[in-house]
């Protein structure tokens, strides 16, 4: 989705509440310490504060926006599976709006693992399969590619991450705007967790003893960058 859809809803009554229901599971970790550097992937804006050791990373083909509207831009374009840092940099990786998008989710939980520290923390949002949600399109959350609890389980091990916590938010369906406090009573009174609109994970880096060669990166055109809309491949001259 283009960064202005995705910031168009955000900006309604049901977005304004997506953001509270979300954020509520993601704090206090989505706020940085003073020696740590948070960096959020996709589309994280709605979920960052304007701290000087946070940056918003938007994946090139979405478009970006800058952030924040005072101060220093800590925003930027960025591919997503080759990103404008150096290895072990992160302290907490803050994924929204991003795998569901990505062209292989593989990969880019790759290259999250890479610039996370040793016992880096990931912080996930992705759309619930089995979700109201997923099926919608009154939300971002109803585009790209839905997780279920196994898939995303699986992926992270696979990326060499250990999973610490797993939650569910947006039990409700896809319209109206309502609190949190109503959210929570409606899902533990009818056990709708696992239909919710998102999961919502916590994990950590591990990092292991290998015998093998050198990781071997995947070939990608080079994308023009841009402020908004799609990128188109640089010609090769």
């Amino acid at each position: 989705m283009n960064v202005l859809d995705i910031a168009e809803f955000y900006s309604g009554a049901l977005g304004k509440s997506t953001r509270d229901l979300i954020a509520a599971r993601l704090a206090p970790e989505v706020l940085p310490q003073p020696d740590q550097l948070l960096v959020g992937l996709g589309y994280p804006l709605p979920y960052l504060s304007a701290d000087a050791r946070t940056v918003a990373f938007m994946m090139a083909r979405s478009g970006v926006l800058r952030w924040p509207q005072v101060g220093k831009v800590r925003s930027a374009l960025v591919d997503e599976l080759d990103l404008p840092l150096g290895d072990n940099m992160v302290d907490v990786a803050l994924l929204v709006h991003a795998l569901e998008f990505a062209e292989s989710a593989e990969d880019m939980l790759a290259e999250v693992w890479r610039v996370l520290s040793p016992q880096g923390k990931l912080l996930l949002v992705v759309p619930n399969r089995s979700g109201l949600w997923a099926t919608s399109d009154a939300s971002p959350f109803g585009r790209g590619q839905p997780f279920s609890r196994a898939q995303i389980g699986a992926l992270l091990r696979q990326a060499q991450f250990s999973i610490s916590r797993i939650e569910h938010a947006l039990a409700l369906p896809p319209w109206g705007g309502i609190g949190l406090a109503k959210e929570v009573e409606f899902a533990s009174r009818l056990g709708l967790g696992r239909f919710s609109g998102v999961i919502v994970i916590e994990a950590q880096k591990q990092v292991y003893s290998y015998s093998t060669g050198k990781l071997v990166r995947r070939a990608f055109p080079r994308l023009r960058p841009v402020l908004l809309g799609n990128p188109q491949p640089i010609a090769k001259s």
